[in-house]
């Protein structure tokens, strides 16, 4: 689930993007919207729609491969008018298709960075609100209890974010056992102490 999380984090390059792929045993996935508003911009205005409309072909594919085609056949097409356009199809298609390899279930939940921008901003509304912390640890008292009150409403919603159920074919497949993997993910890492001695 951790992994997860981070899938879903906006694209970013560099050693930051290899180190989390690495630490994490996951691949980065890049935001769909937000890789659609990049790619726009390398269209003129007449042909946007035209260009939206096919790179969306990708998006609709049953599955990995099937969506891996199409995007070659995409940017393939794209290639001779827009050939900046085709570059970043070239340079973006692992990142932004690693939401595929999910079964169909978390597929919408992982293809966009939404929940996790929801879950920044809720920090930043909070944090503004204290305006000064006396020390970090105030700070981690905080942004703990929202993390753990993210972690509880995505764990017992009535359409819950993800099901241990639907996760154990990915735990299977990556030879974790999912009930581990839940454990690990509901137990907090930062301690929340009621009252801080130093």
């Amino acid at each position: 689930m951790v992994s997860e999380f981070w899938r879903n984090a906006s694209h970013t390059s560099g050693p930051f993007k290899a180190s989390v792929a690495r630490v994490l045993n996951t691949t980065w996935q890049r935001c769909r919207v937000h890789f659609q508003r990049n790619a726009l911009a390398h269209a003129g205005k007449s042909s946007r729609r035209v260009v939206s409309a096919f790179i969306a072909t990708a998006f609709a594919q049953p599955d990995h491969a099937a969506a891996k085609t199409q995007w070659r056949n995409v940017a393939d097409q794209m290639r001779g008018k827009l050939p900046r356009l085709s570059g970043l199809m070239d340079d973006a298609e692992e990142d932004v298709l690693a939401y595929m390899t999910f079964p169909h279930q978390h597929r919408t939940k992982l293809h966009s960075t939404n929940p996790i921008e929801r879950l920044n901003g809720e920090i930043k509304r909070r944090t503004d609100v204290v305006g000064i912390f006396p020390n970090e640890p105030a700070i981690r008292r905080l942004v703990g209890a929202i993390f753990m009150e993210q972690t509880e409403e995505w764990t017992v919603q009535r359409a819950r974010y993800m099901t241990l159920e639907t996760l154990a074919p990915v735990c299977v497949r990556q030879g974790i056992d999912p009930l581990d993997q839940f454990l690990i993910f509901l137990t907090p890492v930062i301690s929340l102490p009621a009252t801080q001695t130093e």
